[in-house]
């Protein structure tokens, strides 16, 4: 460790174990404790939401700021995964923006929240507070480094480039998903208090809007995405989603560094969520029982020789979820069963409840959003499904493979970078994780399910697809490496 460790403020609108409703409340708990691990001073900044408080660990208040007018609290405290490096956290806590009723970014009835760029912009004003030293209470601690991630936190790097301090911090920001932006009214700019010089289309303005997202991408001394190939693909039209044209002029500064995953977390040795844990050696045995149980749990037929395909995530036309029905005649005429764990767009909420009404004991959907269940989905699943229109990165093709359960992928984004095709050739074959298809509509998705089938049928090349998955190394060491990397290039254009 280093005499005089980097100083980092990690900032994210969700962290476990305190939120989530992606792949980002993942990343921004496993990657700050590995870089903790490596030394880094780090804190975690993220939202006091209802009931975050309490999972937080010695917590004390650390200092009040002052936000567009309202009074907000800074919690300190601790979390610890499964290493042995405690985390130290940040809560931001003003219970009218962020204790509501719902999810980080939605109600209960599952819109968003109205006032999002308020939320949104006041959590972005405070990360640069917090990072110039402007709250007497912590400035005694000042980042060399702020990490921001996804559009919540846009705003941030644009006052941080504004204050023009000499001594301010860089700034790198994390695209986790492109498609969701945070673009707003003019209406809304003006309410924040944005400068109105920002108000044009080489700043802030976008579209007859503003974007937070581009305010990151603008102000940012390096950006990343979370896979090489989504780096590429998001330069295009086709996935810019209108950005393109500015991550094209900032391409010099755009780094695609693939997500880990927690290997603590996500051990089938160790999972206490497991009704039998395993490891390679024991994963046939140990992997019939779990399925046996999962079956028997979520009110599919028993039976360790049917083919069980699993989705789990957001149920959005991003994911492919809409695709899932068009299988229902394959499945049946295979003996395939599909658990469905996921929750999101009502529509196909009501859709999959239905066709598992009609096809009872073979399809089956659990709605809503269980840690525990996930793992146990991932321990007893033999193929996990992910049509993905696009993927940024995707984490639970990682999981699938560190389990022994065998990803069915498009081949676009993060799939394409962390899964190997069945295909022919036998040096290619030797590595193979999993299988791909092309096309994210009905055709594509039958396709990867028949090559799946067909694998399932081969026992000795099944398992030896499924073995080479469990041993592929998915831990954040490697993506942290990247990040130092990064940080000291930030450093260096600031």
């Amino acid at each position: 460790m280093s005499a005089h460790p980097l100083r980092l403020l990690f900032a994210s609108a969700e962290a476990l174990p305190f939120s989530k409703t992606g792949g980002l409340a993942d990343v921004a708990s496993a990657l700050p404790q590995s870089l903790a691990a490596r030394g880094v001073d780090v804190r975690l900044l993220t939202l006091a939401y209802r009931d975050t408080l309490e999972k937080l660990q010695d917590r004390r208040q650390i200092a009040r700021l002052s936000v567009r007018g309202q009074d907000m609290s800074l919690w300190e405290g601790t979390v610890r995964g499964a290493g042995a490096t405690a985390l130290r956290v940040w809560l931001l806590d003003y219970a009218p923006l962020y204790a509501r009723p719902g999810r980080p970014y939605t109600n209960e009835q599952g819109h968003e929240h109205a006032d999002n760029a308020w939320r949104f912009g006041c959590f972005s004003e405070a990360i640069a507070m917090l990072a110039l030293g402007a709250v007497p209470d912590t400035a005694a601690w000042m980042p060399q480094v702020v990490h921001l991630n996804d559009w919540h936190t846009g705003l941030a790097a644009m006052h941080l480039r504004r204050a023009g301090k000499q001594d301010s911090p860089a700034v790198v920001f994390t695209i986790h998903n492109l498609a969701y932006q945070g673009v707003f009214s003019r209406g809304e700019f003006d309410a924040l208090g944005l400068p109105p010089d920002e108000w044009n289309m080489q700043a802030l303005e976008f579209y007859g809007g503003f974007s937070f997202m581009k305010a990151g991408l603008l102000y940012s001394d390096a950006i990343a995405t979370v896979s090489p190939t989504y780096a590429r693909e998001i330069q295009t039209p086709a996935f810019g989603e209108r950005l393109e044209g500015v991550l094209r002029m900032r391409a010099a500064m755009l780094h695609g560094i693939t997500n880990g995953i927690d290997t603590k977390v996500w051990d089938p040795a160790t999972d206490p969520y497991l009704v039998t844990r395993y490891t390679a050696d024991t994963a046939v045995d140990g992997r019939r029982a779990n399925k046996l149980a999962l079956q028997r749990a979520v009110g599919l037929r028993e039976s360790a020789e049917a083919p069980l395909f699993a989705f789990i995530g957001r149920l959005a036309e991003q994911k492919g979820a809409d695709l899932l029905p068009g299988l229902d005649a394959q499945l049946e005429r295979n003996g395939a069963q599909l658990f469905v764990l996921a929750s999101g767009d009502p529509v196909l909420e009501s859709t999959l409840a239905k066709w598992s009404a009609r096809a009872a004991g073979r399809i089956a959907v659990h709605l809503g959003y269980d840690e525990g269940l996930s793992h146990r989905v991932e321990s007893a699943a033999d193929f996990l499904l992910m049509p993905s229109r696009f993927e940024p990165c995707g984490l639970n093709q990682m999981y699938s493979q560190r389990y022994g359960t065998i990803p069915v992928v498009r081949r676009t984004g993060g799939l394409a970078d962390t899964v190997v095709d069945n295909g022919t050739g036998t040096d290619h074959q030797a590595i193979a994780t999993g299988i791909f298809f092309n096309d994210a509509d009905a055709g594509g998705i039958a396709y990867g399910v028949d090559r799946a089938l067909s694998l399932m049928r081969d026992s000795a090349r099944f398992r030896q697809v499924q073995q080479a998955g469990m041993a592929t190394d998915f831990a954040w060491g490697l993506a942290a490496g990247e990040y130092l990397d990064l940080y000291a290039q930030a450093q260096r254009e600031r």
